[in-house]
């Protein structure tokens, strides 16, 4: 775990070698995603079946390539009451949240008497991966399947990995809330490769979301324009921003509860009380020991954790920004005046009663969201993700009139004499 102090004076090179820190995927990943698409895009089931076989252990052809409906229907009614309740709060928060999100359309009249606006729909047929290696997630069945019916998608299907066939029932049961039409049995790169291209069995779709390992991000990089995609997501992150009024139980048990996502996740907590830092390195350390994820919470702590002492919590923020995490706490007296000056995150969660992990779940905003630094440009997946906008025009012979010969002037200083010539033909000219 690293230390910093934003008063020594190699603070900012240390900083920035901490930002600029790389744990996504290297090159033999981008190499052997472009094998497996190539070989999904050429033979279609049979690359499928083989890279199921070689990476989940497990044959397609006597698991079954497709889940019943009936056996996510199954998967629900067999929930204890306590499970189901929590995925129903959890639906109905992400459901009522995300249906703000949907776009109006737009039409009017300008003044030159020129009818303008656009009209938004959603895709035909939309695909949600649904990770399934190192632990279950039917909170990201929910988080991707639920903006889409949102939005109006057709067509909505999931692909989730099942190692050695078998799949967790809380995926399918929140399948069966969710509305999901089709669930396979396939996952990896090659899952996404098969919604891209489409095979016998499995017919294309449009968008491609959710989260995934490194092979699952670089082959929807790969395929982006085959397919759409929400985002290229690495590594999970967070970035905690506490005072020493907290209690340091609280603060590890935030870090940690992304560092146990995988051994190249990222957990930072800024402070300016040095004896709150130590407080709570020493509290994560013991708590990680009380983890049943303890040998990845570990890994992902020793390489990747870091504690950054600043002078005043304001001058984190600038730091915060550069960092641009995935997700950024602010618990501390000040949360509200800190989230104004915050302009890099993902999501943000304010004041010492909001754990990151409740956003996980429950809360309602959506918790597929950029990494990487990517929330300088990217924001996280919603109804939008699912839709696309057409804008459209319409003018009479008054409006051609009005903006027509301004068009023409462009046209002719541009060198394109038939683009000129379509308007002006129209303007007598």
């Amino acid at each position: 775990m690293i230390r910093l102090d934003a008063s020594a004076p190699d603070f900012a090179t240390a900083f920035t070698a901490l930002v600029n820190a790389r744990r996504e995927a290297d090159e033999d990943v981008a190499r052997n995603v472009t094998h497996i698409i190539g070989r999904v895009r050429d033979e279609g089931d049979a690359a499928v079946k083989d890279l199921t076989r070689l990476f989940d252990k497990h044959d397609l052809d006597q698991t079954g390539w497709k889940i019943d409906r009936a056996d996510c229907l199954a998967a629900w009614e067999g929930l204890s009451p306590e499970l189901r309740d929590a995925l129903e709060l959890a639906a109905e928060r992400i459901a009522t949240y995300h249906a703000k999100q949907r776009p109006a359309d737009t039409d009017e009249i300008d003044a030159q008497g020129i009818r303008l606006g656009a009209r938004w729909k959603a895709v035909d047929s939309a695909g949600v991966y649904v990770p399934g290696g190192r632990a279950a997630y039917p909170s990201s069945v929910l988080m991707n399947a639920l903006p889409a019916r949102a939005a109006g998608v057709g067509r909505l299907v999931m692909v989730t990995p099942t190692p050695r066939g078998e799949v967790n029932p809380l995926v399918l049961a929140a399948a069966h809330l969710a509305g999901v039409d089709e669930i396979w049995r396939v996952g990896g790169a090659q899952a996404v490769a098969a919604l891209a291209y489409g095979t016998d069995r499995i017919a294309p779709v449009d968008v491609v979301t959710g989260p995934g390992n490194a092979w699952v991000a670089e082959a929807k990089r790969q395929l982006y324009g085959v397919v759409g995609i929400d985002m290229v997501a690495g590594p999970s992150e967070i970035v905690v921003v506490a005072d020493a009024k907290n209690d340091p139980e609280w603060i590890a048990a935030d870090l940690l509860s992304q560092a146990e996502h995988d051994p190249t996740s990222q957990s930072i907590l800024f402070t300016d009380d040095a004896a709150f830092a130590d407080a709570v390195a020493e509290t994560v350390d013991r708590q990680i020991a009380q983890l049943a994820t303890a040998e990845t919470a570990r890994a992902s702590w020793d390489a990747n954790g870091a504690i950054i002492l600043v002078p005043g919590l304001s001058d984190a923020v600038p730091l915060v920004d550069r960092l641009a995490p995935e997700h950024l706490e602010l618990a501390c007296d000040a949360a509200e005046a800190l989230f104004e000056q915050v302009r890099h995150a993902g999501s943000v969660f304010i004041g010492r009663y909001t754990p990151e992990a409740v956003g996980d779940y429950v809360a309602g905003p959506n918790h597929v969201l950029p990494t990487g630094r990517r929330a300088r440009f990217a924001s996280g997946l919603s109804v939008l993700d699912f839709m696309k906008r057409t804008s459209f025009l319409s003018l009479d012979q008054a409006g051609l009139a009005a903006i027509g010969p301004a068009a023409v002037a462009l046209a002719e200083a541009e060198g394109l004499p038939a683009h000129a010539r379509s308007i002006a033909i129209r303007l007598n000219r």
